[in-house]
């Protein structure tokens, strides 16, 4: 998210406009600020020992809560459970994603070099699915999300289960990302990080 793809509208435009739907008027604007406060205050996006239906329970729980505060930061209203459902699910599909359109080629030129590549993203088990139906998933060895992994950068664990996966040691890899967590994190897991910085 940031790095190899983005959304297609901002948070506030798509939260507005299903939350319009169950009967909760609120502005782009105000949505959008509640977001950006509550994503910076949210705990990890991450689980530690759970898996299948327990996993997707929680993150959907996470994400609520996220929805709760972004539209009311009072956190007084609890939104319908069927409003969370519909924006859990709207994310879900490739139509509110795009990729960033100098992604294929470098992913295309570093896969026929023979780089193994994987994505580490502080995300959900919704991931994988995306990159796939977003036509990533022909280049990448591993996708690594925070919540699966039990712990979200800047945490250097999901890093470690990626070199893992790969079968690579730290010196042969380079993580690039777009934010201070990708930063640290390849750090604490002794990775170089290159950071992308998008308009």
């Amino acid at each position: 998210m940031g790095t190899l793809i983005g959304l297609r509208e901002p948070v506030g435009v798509t939260y507005a406009e299903l939350a319009g739907r169950h009967g909760i008027a609120v502005t782009p604007a105000a949505v959008q600020a509640g977001f950006a406060r509550a994503w910076q205050t949210a705990p990890p996006l991450a689980f530690p020992a759970l898996a299948g239906t327990d996993l997707r329970r929680a993150e959907i729980t996470w994400w609520g809560e996220l929805i709760r505060l972004s539209l009311d930061p009072s956190g007084a209203s609890s939104p319908p459970v069927e409003l969370v459902e519909a924006l859990f699910q709207h994310y879900a599909q490739p139509e509110a994603w795009r990729v960033f359109a100098d992604v294929p080629a470098m992913l295309e030129r570093w896969h026929r070099r023979g780089l193994a590549l994987a994505v580490v993203s502080n995300f959900d088990t919704r991931l994988p699915e995306l990159l796939a139906q977003l036509g990533l998933t022909r280049w990448l060895q591993v996708v690594v999300v925070s919540s699966a992994a039990g712990a979200a950068k800047p945490d250097p664990a999901p890093f470690h289960l990626a070199l893992d996966q790969l079968g690579l040691p730290g010196e042969a890899v380079w993580h690039v990302g777009d934010s201070p967590e990708d930063l640290n994190g390849a750090a604490a897991a002794g990775l170089p990080c290159v950071l992308v910085q998008r308009p």
